[in-house]
């Protein structure tokens, strides 16, 4: 059988831009946390690359996640 609708590569691109938005937001609320003890707090830059660099895997893993959701819907995947 062949699946169908979006492949795993397609669902990750098309919300990789919210997922590395989200990972940057949590990294600065992160660095603001850590500031309370003395760390110094995350930048715009800082905290927009780190979350491109987090971003990445996360948005992967939940694309995989979604791509198994859709895959229980059509009936092909019975685990």
């Amino acid at each position: 059988m062949t699946r169908s609708g979006w492949s795993t590569p397609q669902i990750a691109l098309a919300l990789y831009p919210f997922g590395a938005g989200a990972a940057a937001v949590n990294v600065f609320f992160a660095s603001l946390i850590f500031s309370w003890i003395g760390g110094p707090v995350a930048s715009s830059a800082w905290s927009i690359g780190l979350g491109c660099l987090i971003g990445l895997p996360a948005t992967w893993y939940f694309a995989r996640h979604i791509r198994h959701l859709m895959d229980v819907s059509d009936g092909r995947d019975t685990q």
